[in-house]
């Protein structure tokens, strides 16, 4: 029966000299470009990668003036397209993104709009124009805190353009006092709902129906309904000078009264 024993190692029977020599060779055949027939292979697979990095950036060019002509002719879902393909190529154009956020604004197309402005500043944070352009579509979102930061960043980045600051960041911020104060008041309505539905008059137990303990605590309730009624039937508005209104409405009538009220209403972005 054969013993077994341990296996020999790869190359333990290969002398010390030639094994030197031949990893001396390998080393300098790696230190330079393999050439063959005169043909530097290395070079000319970099310069071929350089011709396809410009024929992609041409083509990509072209495709950006194209969905521009397209959209400025109102055939917004061809330019998109334009776009995209022309992103495939260079997905670093932060001009792209941006072209493509505000026709899908106009589309009303918000979410998209407002991912695509996103990647605009990603690509590109310094750039006020796509904070704008980002304000604006976060806007039309409704996230108008958001948009107040955005306009924000911009007007930063470039204090001297005055639309970004009387148009742009004033409008968003008087919409947010708006939303700010609608959102006061239904929480004053809901706040005046529950005393109505619990009053603390209610709880307690009279024995004289006819006494004026009772008659103050449904004069209370009567006042809460009231007051609850009012608060249905108030409205929040701006008035032309961006300054928060709050008015209400006649009782029984189907909403608020504004034919005479110097009122705004919220510009298309």
């Amino acid at each position: 029966m054969a013993s077994f024993g341990w296996k020999r190692k790869v190359g333990e029977r290969v002398s010390k000299s030639t094994l030197q020599q031949f990893e001396s060779e390998a080393e300098k055949a790696g230190d330079r470009p393999r050439k063959e027939d005169g043909v530097d292979w290395m070079h000319a697979i970099k310069r071929r990668r350089e011709v396809l990095l410009e024929d992609c950036e041409t083509k990509s060019e072209r495709l950006k003036g194209e969905g521009a002509l397209l959209a400025e002719e109102g055939r917004h879902w061809e330019a998109i397209k334009k776009w995209d393909e022309a992103i495939q190529l260079t997905p670093e154009n932060h001009l792209l993104y941006e072209m493509k956020s505000q026709v899908l604004s106009i589309l009303q197309e918000l979410f998209p709009a407002v991912k695509a402005a996103e990647m605009a500043v990603k690509l590109k944070p310094m750039w006020w124009e796509g904070w704008q352009t980002l304000g604006r579509a976060q806007l039309s979102l409704g996230e108008v805190d958001l948009a107040v930061r955005s306009f924000q960043v911009a007007v930063h980045l470039s204090p001297s353009d005055p639309t970004l600051r009387e148009q742009d960041l004033a409008w968003a911020q008087k919409l947010q006092r708006q939303q700010r104060a609608a959102q006061e008041r239904t929480l004053q309505e809901d706040e005046a709902q529950r005393l109505v539905l619990d009053a603390p008059e209610l709880r307690r137990d009279y024995d004289d129906f006819e006494s004026d303990e009772v008659l103050e605590a449904c004069a209370a309730v009567a006042e809460r309904q009231r007051r609850l009624e009012e608060l249905r039937r108030t409205t929040v508005v701006l008035d032309a000078d961006g300054n928060v209104r709050s008015i209400v409405a006649p009782a029984g009538a189907g909403g608020a009264e504004t034919s005479q009220a110097p009122l705004v209403k919220a510009r298309g972005l």
